[in-house]
């Protein structure tokens, strides 16, 4: 129609108005708008294989194989088109929902085109197995092609996996080279120029602390590079940012350009969580701003050479290991080493009524225990943001600082690298945001005071710690000193939020005393939706 329309000389009818907003708008979104993923824990895509296995006489006992006999076995299946699965086969609910999803899946490619769905996230990835278990899952619904006839591999969807924890983090480049290793898988990443990886900063940063993860992420996304390299494929790293300091959040700009060179690649994926698109994307100027930034700090990290010599940047990162050293021992000791830590946290904050709302798309836990493990990061940092004492945000680099000796180093590494600027720029707004004046305020409601009060104590010192380390490193007298913007805008929110706090604390006292009145959960409801609200990235 534009052609014909351009051979009539009507070029302008052609290129603007309607016709050509629909032209760019397929262009940009062909006939399905936004492209989705799929995602699912890889303990699910081991049960579902598992059963497949047995059920077509394969292999009876697929979980009780070690890691090269699996990769074996899904080799071999992933060497011919013959799917596992059958019609007359009986399936548990599990995995017959999970072959559904992936039917569904290659429905929607015959319908809407390849790119209506293009990635699956592995949650929790921890092996090689673990990303091809996805593929024997895609073979059931026709989106996995073994090689033939001289051809290699095809997927029409991309096997993510979604590196977690501190130990997953560490091992993502072994994962990955071993994974690109195999004929099958280096046909398939080649022919698509590319493979996407995913870091999680939430699970890191409960597992090991605010510093400890974010320098985890940057070593990972540093070692990962050769090995992209090598295999020949371009990188492109999905960030599983979320709205809190605690989870990833923060500037996204500074966090862009704070990757380490290589990384970046001119391709970058983040999550935006759905507490910050009003303020990211609320209105078309507000939306275009925070593209444009992101767009220009993609280039910049893809373009611009490192900002440290390699000197610097090897005793930096030496003294970032011994930072992250003594980080992490002081968070997990507090978190996870302190008999009645567990109790204490899930009385204090509202974490037990936080579950019980119906405002996340999953459960707050992934399993019915209450250990602290298997609790999910968005509660975990949400419940801890709303008692207004952020701990993940900034607990255990207190204790790393005064620990480290060199602190004109300390300094340095603060005034020249974008790295530690860009983190320690984060956990300036979280200590800002906190207050344990109000905190204590929640203390009553703990059980046993006597370990409250302990428990408290060190909370107390290492905030105060923290707090004096970051002043004596970027040179301030107070916090926000350099950022007056955000100094004022959180000067003039705090005093709406503190009634807020000592109103949820009464409520809080009299649902957990038993008081039956719908008014009252109501009420907590409301706080914990109002204090959220007003501190904007608490979750």
């Amino acid at each position: 129609m534009a052609q014909g329309l351009a051979s009539e000389g009507d070029g302008a009818l052609s290129t603007g108005g309607a016709l050509g907003r629909l032209i760019r708008a397929v262009e940009t979104f062909g006939f399905h708008l936004a492209t989705l993923d799929m995602r699912q824990n890889s303990d699910v895509h081991q049960r579902v294989v598992a059963e497949l296995l047995k059920v077509a006489g394969v292999e009876a006992d697929y979980a009780g194989l070690d890691e090269f006999a699996r990769i074996a076995l899904l080799r071999k299946e992933l060497a011919t088109n013959r799917p596992l699965g059958t019609r007359f086969s009986e399936y548990s609910e599990e995995t017959a929902s999970e072959l559904a999803i992936v039917h569904a899946a290659a429905e929607a490619h015959r319908t809407y085109g390849p790119q209506c769905i293009t990635h699956y996230i592995i949650s929790k990835a921890e092996s090689v197995s673990d990303m091809l278990e996805v593929n024997i899952l895609l073979k059931e619904a026709g989106l996995w092609r073994a090689p033939e006839n001289g051809d290699p591999a095809k997927a029409a969807i991309m096997s993510i996996p979604l590196f977690e924890t501190i130990g997953d983090l560490e091992a993502a480049p072994k994962i990955m080279t071993a994974y690109f290793g195999l004929p099958e898988i280096a046909g398939v990443v080649q022919a698509r120029g590319h493979q996407e990886v995913m870091i999680g900063y939430s699970d890191s940063n409960k597992d090991g602390g605010y510093i400890t993860s974010t320098w985890s992420l940057y070593k990972a996304s540093q070692a990962l590079e050769p090995v992209f390299a090598e295999a020949g494929a371009a990188m492109q790293l999905f960030h599983g940012r979320g709205g809190a300091v605690g989870r990833g959040g923060g500037s996204a700009f500074k966090a862009i350009q704070a990757q380490p060179r290589g990384s970046v690649q001119g391709r970058i994926r983040i999550t935006e969580q759905g507490e910050v698109i009003a303020a990211k994307f609320g209105t078309r100027d507000v939306a275009m701003t925070n593209l444009e930034a992101m767009t220009s700090a993609t280039l910049l990290a893809s373009l611009e050479p490192e900002g440290v010599s390699a000197k610097d940047a090897a005793r930096f990162a030496a003294a970032m290991d011994e930072l992250s050293k003594n980080a992490f021992t002081a968070y997990r000791d507090l978190v996870y080493g302190t008999e009645g830590f567990k109790e204490f946290f899930r009385q204090l904050t509202p974490i037990q009524e936080i579950s019980g709302l119906k405002i996340g798309s999953r459960p707050a836990s992934r399993t019915k225990s209450t250990a602290i493990e298997d609790l999910r990061a968005i509660p975990w940092v949400f419940s801890w943001a709303q008692a207004r004492v952020m701990l993940p945000g900034w607990y255990g680099f207190g204790h790393a600082i005064a620990a480290f000796e060199d602190k004109a180093l300390l300094a340095d590494m603060a005034q020249h690298w974008s790295f530690l600027q860009s983190a320690l720029a984060n956990l300036e707004m979280v200590l800002a945001k906190s207050d344990l004046g109000i905190a204590a305020r929640y203390l009553p409601l703990v059980e046993d005071q006597a370990k409250a009060e302990t428990l408290f104590g060190r909370i107390r010192e290492g905030w105060s710690l923290t707090h004096d380390g970051l002043l004596a490193a970027t040179g301030q007298s107070r916090l926000l000193e350099r950022s007056p913007t955000t100094e004022t805008s959180i000067r003039l929110r705090l005093p709406y939020i503190e009634p807020l706090n000592l109103l949820q604390v009464e409520l809080l006292k009299r649902y957990r005393a038993g008081e039956d009145d719908a008014r009252i959960k109501e009420g907590i409801e409301l706080s914990i939706n109002a204090i959220a609200t007003a501190l904007r990235n608490s979750g």
